[in-house]
């Protein structure tokens, strides 16, 4: 047996009843988030997908919640509260969007899904007298009559409200480590004596006199951490029912929290919260997460649940690539347009003899197979939550190569969405696809200050790059291309394709990883900008971009060169400041 085939059968063996609750529509139909906060909006689907994948719960063990009542938020949060969450600008204020981007009910449908899905958890957790998952939730500063942070309500409070309406009386503990306070609970909770609140932060907002609190040191690493955490897991109360806010932004580095704690330190944490509450029925979620391994966090929480193991998540799984390799394997040619009479059509077209075939992008898709293609994979579900219904796919050439065009309307109004122009090129002694163009745009959003306008930017983009990424990919791959190529016309744009493209000419190459090492400590934005504006000094000579060409490719890596190595160690970048430039 290899060691594959016996690590699946221990893992069959050992695995324990997790109940998890997803629902696709957990990611927050809002655009920029990821940039202007670090939040992976996939967070939740790359969980999902990485748990079923690797079989650490069964695929019929994720369940679907229904949306909350009204009526159970009412128990907890005030009318008037309640009635401004249907205004644009009190859902900006709450998740840090502008008020433009915002649409009211597909927002509301995921923070209802989310409370819905706690609601669900803990009266399968009371059922069962087991732990179980929420996929999203720990809205911890969601008040009565108040919202932030990404809390418009607070799910936790409003499932024990539920509970108790359907007749449960017993003790309640919060146990919240996300790494910010529960204002938020603490509000809603008031003086109940029936629910203890423990809370580890790394942040001090002010004392809250119902909440046993410890407030760590900023950069606190594991062991101070799980030191703190045992002390306030031996002053919990006995309980009958846990709420647990695993939270994801105790990492280090995290782009909101400011604790210091490792991948594997958060497990440990998971795992001796799980070994107090053994016996207890407990609800856990996952709060704050603005770091880029946020989503590793929340399945080692289910990994923890699950299987009691800290072995790690491999740092090269790609939960997005996986997914995304599964939906292309089962989509058929004829789906897509490349269909088996197609020599014997253009036969009878050119004698005339036949109806016009339509076009076909690179040979081989139609517009009406990309429209089932990005059905499937994903795209058109978020662009309907982002406000465009219908949508439509168009084809055609023009003289730089095949283009595809995604439209979508809003108020009557037909809007350029995505909009793709590729060919067939050799490039490297390879045959590539070539990207010339693609753009990704979101007319309904604003540039803010928090999400600036980038060089080349007409309108914000829709936040699916990584998407559409894997999908170029995966067409390279159907049609047998040796890669992928493009010529990146700013430096974020070379800096997004850093982990798979390096550019064919050595020497650009080199320099392109002598500015990663010597401006990677400040931010992409200024970099950028600094490069656009002719700010960015190399041995202190005015530098301006170089759009060279990168190249992607899939069987055969082009291996670090020593002429990239000595170009890299010859130069040096600085960035001069803005007033300086002026």
């Amino acid at each position: 047996m290899t060691p594959r085939f016996i690590n699946r059968l221990l893992r069959q063996w050992f695995r324990r009843d997790l109940t998890v609750w997803y629902d696709p529509a957990y990611r927050l139909p809002l655009a920029g988030l990821d940039g202007v906060v670090g939040m992976e909006p996939r967070r939740a689907d790359f969980v999902a997908w990485y748990l079923v994948d690797k079989q650490v719960v069964p695929a019929e063990a994720i369940r679907t919640p229904e949306p909350i009542s009204y009526n159970d938020l009412g128990r907890v949060h005030d009318a008037s509260w309640l009635e401004s969450l249907s205004t644009p600008i009190v859902l900006a204020r709450v998740f840090a969007a502008a008020p433009e981007e915002i649409r009211v009910d597909p927002l509301l449908q995921t923070v209802r899904l989310a409370c819905g899905g706690t609601l669900s958890a803990a009266r399968w957790a009371l059922q069962h007298q087991k732990a179980t998952l929420n996929l999203l939730g720990g809205f911890h500063h969601a008040g009565r009559a108040s919202g932030g942070g990404f809390c418009a309500v607070n799910d936790m409070v409003v499932a024990l409200a539920a509970l108790r309406a359907e007749g449960f009386t017993g003790h309640t503990a919060f146990i919240d480590l996300d790494a910010h306070p529960p204002d938020g609970t603490s509000d809603c909770v008031g003086n109940d004596a029936n629910v203890w609140i423990g809370s580890i932060s790394g942040c001090d907002w002010g004392p809250l006199d119902n909440v046993d609190e410890t407030i760590l040191a900023e950069g606190a690493g594991d062991e101070q951490y799980l030191d703190a955490l045992d002390g306030m897991l031996s002053r919990m109360p006995r309980t009958d029912l846990a709420f647990v806010i695993a939270g994801g932004d105790v990492l280090a580095n995290d782009r909101l929290g400011k604790l210091g704690l490792s991948l594997d330190g958060v497990r440990r944490r998971d795992m001796r919260v799980m070994d107090r509450l053994r016996g207890i029925p407990s609800v856990w979620i996952p709060g704050g997460g603005y770091h880029e391994n946020a989503w590793r966090v929340l399945a080692g929480t289910a990994i923890a649940l699950s299987l009691h193991t800290r072995q790690a998540i491999s740092p090269k799984y790609d939960p997005l690539s996986r997914r995304y390799a599964a939906i292309a394997a089962g989509l058929a040619p004829k789906d897509l347009g490349n269909d088996d009479d197609s020599s014997s059509s253009d036969i009878l077209e050119a004698l005339g003899l036949g109806p016009s075939r339509k076009p076909r992008a690179l040979g081989y898709y139609t517009a009406e197979g990309i429209e089932y293609a990005l059905d499937r994979y994903g795209i058109f579900f978020q662009l309907r939550r982002l406000g465009y219904d219908p949508l439509q796919v168009e084809v055609d050439s023009t003289g730089a190569g095949d283009r595809m065009r995604v439209y979508g309307q809003s108020a009557g109004k037909k809007h350029l969405l995505i909009e793709n122009v590729v060919e067939k090129k050799r490039i490297a002694d390879h045959d590539v696809l070539y990207i010339h163009w693609l753009t990704l745009r979101h007319p309904l959003a604003q540039f803010t200050e928090k999400r600036p306008q980038l060089p080349g930017q007409e309108v914000p983009g829709l936040g699916m790059a990584r998407e559409m990424s894997e999908i170029e990919l995966r067409i390279a791959m159907r049609l047998g291309f040796a890669g992928i190529a493009f010529r990146p016309s700013w430096y974020h744009m070379a800096y997004a394709a850093r982990s798979r493209f390096q550019f064919v000419d050595p020497r650009r190459q080199g320099r392109f990883l002598a500015m990663l090492r010597d401006l990677g400590h400040c931010p992409l934005l200024e970099v950028t900008l600094a490069c656009a504006d002719g700010r960015v000094r190399m041995n202190g000579e005015r530098y301006s971009w170089e759009a060279d060409e990168m190249v992607y490719l899939l069987d055969t890596p082009i291996a670090e060169s020593a002429i990239a190595t000595e170009e890299a160690n010859r130069v040096r970048f600085t960035i001069e400041s803005a007033t300086a430039a002026t």
